[in-house]
């Protein structure tokens, strides 16, 4: 799905069931998982001849046949390296620059990039540290860690399981999400209190991403330690495992501050973005070197020890790499802070990470004992550069040659799964519903072949990937390896799209937000609004023009719009423009909105609700015309029309929350 800074994605490139519904994902935690060393003893899968050796030089050869041309393709500053087998390091290399001005080249033992949602692996691990010393349990309400409440919904509370499947049940808030160097940026609990999201669905039930869930596990970790998190992870994390210049501290302590690359809209843009403050942080703070990451990687591969210095058990870390949340057993699935990512025979555990300019990936293959990291430095990385090197790596050494069996869709099979989606990670109640609005996704069908394709699932060449059914109700992606499932309701219609990352789905929208209706009654509504408007200001500089001539009189039984209608037109027209200019200020901005943009939002509730005031009477003028007698139907029409599109733009400010909280977005 494209991850642009559109109004439909704000905050993707930083970058949802009922009850009754059957088919609901499962979570299956085993009562004895097996242990790391017990997952990496398992036999490999036979490597075809085809396979080229995974030995340094040709792995070195495919890299710099890449990275290079990544970074001219896609105008981006720098990146860091690392591949390891076996605890060998087999590649570790920096490309481009981490300081563009003074040509400052990456350095992958040196140069910390920042790393976004890779964080919260570090999160989670502190969590469970804490859960294997009997400080806290996973499995009941997060309240009873906390000096302050999440509000109850559902009569069900949230666990840290929960938080960490990110099946808590929150919506999408971004308020605050991403300083650039504030002066007085929020302590953890600060923003926790004040940003708490509204909960959309029942917690376990439906996957929605959301990094204040993380912020939660990182708060019970301040709590219960009783220490800052920040240096909680130091003294339990890094230190022991010897990764020196890594750190969750912003800004970045004196001794490392000086380490760190610049961030980049692109490696021709000057100057550079800033140090970007991360809230929560636990979510997303971390800054850290390809060289430390290799280090925490082998003690992951080891059982949770490096160099006689163990942060976890064995039996946690299994725990923690099992399947705990997926909406069938053949797609990749939610692990415990962690989520899977399969490609060939290669079966990934790990974690990406998005800033405005950092982008990142780090996997590791516990069968094959494989590590793979990259992190970028611009904004313009964050789309194919990822997929596409985790692909030219896995085909290279690791090809599959057979492909699964596909079958022609049914019509039945197309008419179920067919219509609109949104998110399930999403904002319902803050001012940021509007943006669902502009990104919905349209599920279609041809039925002539029997083919599915889904708005703005692309390709890496970025060609509308096409979809037809396999076994086990999986739709298999033609010519590719990506999986969609559906998830029916008891009437058999597919109601939510699970894919390949666990994290989020996509859910049907009901009728009345099918964006195609709202857009179009919203345009039918807005081009009556515009046109009295102008009307008014023919009229008026008619009048200013012709000033020396009498006023005409209308014929007869035809009556002018009154005030009521007149004045509510022009306090939606003076609305919209004005909504039209912030939506095009925010999302032409690479920055994630702030506290900064409250303001704004206070002075369109404010226009809003005089808006809807004034329509009060235009409806009232509206109706009130068909009660008088010898009117031409024109006139009729005239008002009603002015009636009926108020009370649109009424609906619509109301349920999408232009008129609502200014301070939740």
């Amino acid at each position: 799905m494209s991850s642009s800074l559109r109004v439909g994605l704000l905050v993707a490139a930083i970058l949802g069931a009922r009850e009754a519904w059957p088919q609901v994902p499962r979570q299956t935690v085993p009562k004895t998982p097996p242990t790391p060393q017990a997952v990496t003893e398992n036999p490999s899968p036979a490597v075809p001849a085809a396979a080229h050796k995974l030995e340094p030089a040709d792995l070195e050869a495919l890299f710099d046949g890449i990275i290079p041309l990544q970074l001219e393709r896609s105008d981006i500053a720098g990146a860091s390296v690392l591949v390891m087998k076996d605890g060998q390091v087999l590649l570790k290399k920096g490309y481009g620059y981490a300081d563009v001005s003074r040509k400052k080249p990456v350095a992958p033992d040196t140069t910390m990039f920042r790393l976004a949602s890779i964080s919260k692996l570090f999160t989670w691990i502190a969590v469970m540290q804490l859960a294997e010393q009997g400080k806290l349990n996973i499995d009941t309400d997060v309240n009873q860690y906390l000096d302050f409440q999440i509000a109850p919904a559902f009569g069900k509370p949230i666990t840290l399981r929960n938080l960490m499947t990110h099946t808590g049940g929150f919506e999408e808030e971004i308020r605050d999400l991403i300083l650039v160097d504030p002066k007085n940026p929020p302590t953890l609990r600060d923003f926790l209190i004040q940003n708490q999201p509204r909960r959309i669905y029942p917690p376990g039930q439906v996957p929605a991403y959301s990094n204040y869930g993380v912020g939660l596990g990182g708060y019970t970790v301040e709590r219960v330690s009783g220490e800052p998190f920040e240096s909680y992870v130091d003294e339990h994390i890094f230190q022991p495992l010897g990764m020196t210049r890594s750190s969750f501290r912003q800004p970045l302590p004196e001794p490392l501050a000086s380490f760190v690359s610049d961030g980049y809209r692109s490696s021709t843009e000057k100057p550079p973005i800033g140090f970007e403050f991360i809230n929560p942080a636990p979510a997303g703070a971390l800054s850290t070197t390809a060289a430390d990451m290799g280090r925490f990687a082998e003690a992951l591969l080891n059982g949770g020890e490096l160099d006689g210095k163990r942060i976890l058990r064995p039996e946690t870390l299994a725990e923690m790499w099992t399947r705990q949340f997926a909406a069938s057993d053949q797609l990749p699935a939610i692990c415990m802070g962690f989520y899977q990512v399969w490609r060939n025979h290669l079966h990934f555990i790990g974690h990406e990470g998005d800033l405005i300019a950092f982008h990142s990936m780090f996997f590791i293959e516990p069968r094959e004992r494989l590590v793979l990291f990259v992190s970028y430095n611009s904004a313009r990385s964050s789309s194919k550069t990822r997929p596409e090197l985790l692909r030219s790596f896995a085909d290279r050494y690791y090809p599959m040659t057979a492909a699964p069996s596909l079958e022609k869709a049914t019509s039945s099979d197309l008419e179920a799964i067919t219509g609109t989606y949104q998110s399930t990670r999403r904002a319902d109640s803050t001012k940021m519903k509007l943006a669902e609005l502009f990104d919905s996704t349209q599920v279609t069908a041809d039925p002539t072949n029997g083919e599915l394709r889904i708005e703005d699932f692309d390709n890496l060449r970025g060609h509308q990937q096409r979809w037809k059914p396999g076994a086990d109700g999986l739709w298999h992606e033609e010519d590719g390896q990506d999986l969609l499932y559906g998830i029916h309701d008891c009437g058999g219609k597919v109601v939510r799209l699970a894919f390949d990352f666990a994290g989020q789905q996509l859910e049907r929208v009901p009728w009345y937000e099918n964006d195609r209706l709202i857009l179009a009654l919203g345009s039918a509504s807005a081009a009556i609004v515009f046109a009295v408007v102008l009307a008014l200001l023919v009229f008026f500089f008619r009048g200013l023009a012709f000033s020396h001539r009498p006023a005409s009189k209308p014929p007869a039984g035809t009556l002018r719009l009154t005030f009521a209608p007149r004045a509510a037109a022009m306090a939606w027209t003076v609305l919209l423009v004005y909504l039209g200019t912030l939506v095009r200020v925010m999302t032409s901005s690479d920055t994630v909105p702030d506290h900064r943009y409250d303001k704004y939002f206070i002075l369109c509730n404010l226009l809003a609700a005089v808006a809807i005031f004034a329509s009060v009477f235009a409806v009232i003028a509206g109706i009130r015309i068909w009660s008088r007698d010898s009117l031409r139907w024109t006139s009729r029409v005239k008002f009603s029309l002015v009636a009926l599109a108020c009370l649109f733009l009424t609906w619509f400010s109301l349920h999408w929350h232009i008129l609502g909280p200014a301070r939740r977005f």
